[in-house]
This record gives C-alpha cells, structure tokens and sequence, in this order.
C-alpha cells in the first residue's frame, strides 16, 4: 500500500467476494485482516481480490532488504553525480525552477493516489460531443489546480516578505521542507515505521453542481504532504513573485500525469503504477537531501557532503592594495567563481563581486556570520570586513545552491592554495 486511501480499495474489492465477515486493511501496518466463512471462502480468493486491486501480497523479507540496499546505492550515486556534473549551465541559471518542476513530475505520482480519484469522478461523469471535448474536464481541473497552487504560493510567498525572513529563518525553513521531502520519500517506499505521518486523509467524490474548474481550485487547500513541502518553500522566498512562480512551476510539474490519467488509466497495469509510484521516493528523497544540503549553506554551515577536493582547482589568494586584502569573484550562469578565497586575519578585506551574467538565484549573496544579504547589481558590487578569527566565513546565493567560502588564517603566506578543498557547486540558479 502506497497511501491511506489503499486500505478502501482493499477493503472493497474483498468485500465483495461470498462469506466474508471482517475485513480491515491497514496501511500504517501494512496488512490486512480478514475474517470468512471457509465454507464459502479461502486464503487463495483472498489473494486473488487483494491481487485484483492491484496490490501484491507477500513481500519476501530478503527482497525487502535488497530492495533497499539497491534504495542507498541509487540515492548515493545520484547524490554523487549531482556534485560532478552541471547539467543546467546552459539554461540561463533557471536550475531552481527546473528542480521545482522535476519534483512536480515525481510527486504527481502521490497526486494520483491521493486525489486521482476527484478528478476521474469529474471525467466520468462528462458526457462530451466530441473526442476532443471528453478532454475538457480534465483541462479544466488542471487548469484549476495551477491557478490555485500560484496565488497560494504568492500569498505564502508574501507573508514571507511581510515577516522578513533572515538567512537563518529561510535555512530552517528549507531544512524543514527537506526533511520533510526525506520523509515522504521514505513513506513512498514503504517504511511502516513511517506509515501515518504523512498519510494523506480520505477525500470522497465531489458532486453536484460543482465544476471540474472548481474541484481544481479547491484542490490547493488538501492536506498533501508534497504541496505542503512546497508551501513551506514559497515561504522561504519572501516573495509574492516568487513564492507565486515557484508554485506554479511546480503545479506544471505535476501536470502531465494528472491529465493523462483519465485517459490512459484503463492500459495500465496496476501493479506497475504501483511499483513506479514506489519507486518515485528515491528521486522525491534524493531531491529532499539536495534541499537539505542547501539549507546548511544558506545557514552559514561548511559540511563536508557539500565539498570535495578539486585536483585542478585552487583557492583564489587575496591581494593586497594599499593596506586593504582584495578578492575577486565573477557571478555567471554557471555559478560564483571562483569560490573558496584564503584571506589574513585582522587585515580589512574588499569583496569585489563581478555581476556579469545575473540569474534568479545568484543575483542576491548571503554571508550569515556577518550578517550581510545582498542583492547584486550588474557590474561591481563591493563588500567590505574585517576578520577577527581564524576559520570558515561561509556565503551562498539566497537559495543556498551555490555555495562558497572564505577561509580566515593567521598567515596566508603560510598556505598552499592547492591543498585547499573546494566547495561544490550545484550548478547556476
């Protein structure tokens, strides 16, 4: 069973079989009783109805435990070659909302079980002219459920800006979001321990006079924990413009399946709609490690998931001018670069940030422990400091996806640049 709404489909189909006089199924367990007269009745046409819903009935326990070794090493390696390649440089710095949609394609799998339902009992019950007019209903719910995720998501987004989130505000909130991603994922899968806590509620029919537009835009105010991660994102960004963009990026996400669905329901086999939907919590969970990654760095926090030692690669030494240690760092599609500075203590520093190719994302610096957020113009934008301690002086675009540091030493003819590590990039915002 994949969500709460499973137990009813189990629960129906074997109530229709003769001699059955209990029958409960329970997903937060992940079992069924049943209870029959064997005159009428056996395990065997017990299987065959649980297996008639579209569910499997025995899970092997070794399977089980390979199923999530092979769960890691996916989330490990995709982890691993989402720190190597930069895959969206060449899109203007759009990766933000190409995350947003991407997490809207796998989570539309949860929009399915959820409330997949609604919208079929809205295409059922059109009776259309024409082949193209049999697809209305569902354009209309769709169309209904993006206007409403956009202006929820502008709102959220406003009452963000209202409140002024710091840096620190945004991070904890995005760490929220994230774990809550995590946790989801693992629901997905099928965790039992886990079962219930995001376990979407029962959402019967919608009828009358109440259109397919209508049901749509009602649908941004379900209890749906994907939605909910996202609210909680379009909180963080303070904006109304961006809260709302983001949240229609999203909803876009999760349209394509939500509009096929009534069309395309009837071929699938539903014990491979339910493996995919299994399976789509390793990409929900590997995007929640992402967010939550993201998080640290926008709180300020150097973790080593976020860094690896580049060969190639050294740390930019600050020069100095007239008394003053100067460093450079160029803002492009691609990301801040470079992005991992040496500098001395108790000498004033000048950050000198070239805006060259400015994106949604880096077009604004954060640098926690010195309390500095600031947007970045096109050309130079100067920030001035002077450090008092060794150590790490952590920044990040206002999203936290490109990432940076400044290391404070006692002596910086005393440091090899190359010995340095380097802070990996997410690619350009």
């Amino acid at each position: 069973m994949t969500c709460s709404s499973c137990e009813r489909k189990i629960e129906n189909e074997i109530r229709k079989l003769d001699g059955i006089t209990f029958v409960k199924a329970s997903y937060k367990m992940g079992d069924v009783t049943v209870e029959f007269d064997d005159s009428l009745c056996n395990l065997e046409k017990v299987k065959i109805a649980i297996k008639k819903a579209g569910y499997s009935v025995e899970v092997d326990n070794v399977e089980k435990i390979l199923e999530l070794v092979v769960l890691i090493l996916i989330m490990v390696l995709l982890y691993r070659l989402s720190n190597m390649f930069n895959i969206t440089s060449a899109l203007e710095g759009e990766v933000t909302y190409l995350i947003l949609f991407i997490i809207g394609i796998f989570t539309s799998l949860h929009c399915v079980g959820m409330c997949g339902g609604i919208m079929l009992s809205q295409t059922f019950n059109f009776q259309g002219n024409s082949k193209f007019s049999r697809f209305t209903p569902a354009i209309l719910y769709n169309l209904g459920r993006v206007i409403s995720y956009t202006i929820l998501g502008g709102i959220i987004g406003a009452v963000g800006s209202i409140f002024s989130l710091s840096p620190y505000a945004k991070a904890f909130i995005m760490a929220l979001a994230g774990i809550f991603m995590i946790i989801m994922g693992l629901n997905f899968f099928g965790i039992k321990f886990l079962r219930g806590i995001l376990s979407p509620v029962h959402i019967k029919g919608i009828k009358g006079g109440k259109t397919p537009f209508i049901v749509g835009l009602l649908n941004g105010f379900m209890p749906c924990g994907p939605l909910q991660a996202m609210q909680l994102y379009a909180l963080s960004t303070g904006s109304f413009i961006k809260g709302a963009l983001s949240m229609f990026v999203f909803s876009l996400g999760t349209i394509p399946i939500m509009l096929t669905l009534g069309i395309i329901s009837s071929l699938i086999n539903k014990n491979s709609s339910q493996k995919m939907f299994k399976y789509s919590g390793i990409f929900v969970m590997v995007l929640g490690f992402i967010m939550l990654s993201r998080s640290f760095a926008l709180a300020g926090i150097n973790i080593n998931p976020l860094k690896y030692t580049a060969p190639n690669t050294k740390a930019s030494v600050s020069q100095f001018e007239n008394d003053v240690q100067v460093i450079r760092m160029d803002a492009t599609y691609s990301g801040y670069n470079p992005n991992v500075f040496i500098v001395q203590k108790g000498i004033p520093v000048k950050f000198i940030i070239n805006g060259k190719e400015l994106t949604s994302c880096n077009n604004a610096i954060v640098i926690p422990s010195l309390g500095i957020e600031r947007e970045l113009t096109k050309g130079e934008n100067i920030i001035e400091f002077t450090p008092q301690e060794e150590g790490d002086i952590v920044f990040s675009c206002w999203m936290g996806m490109l990432n940076g540091v400044i290391k404070v030493v006692d002596d910086v003819s005393s440091v090899n640049p190359s010995d340095v590590v380097i802070p990996n990039q997410f690619g350009g915002g």
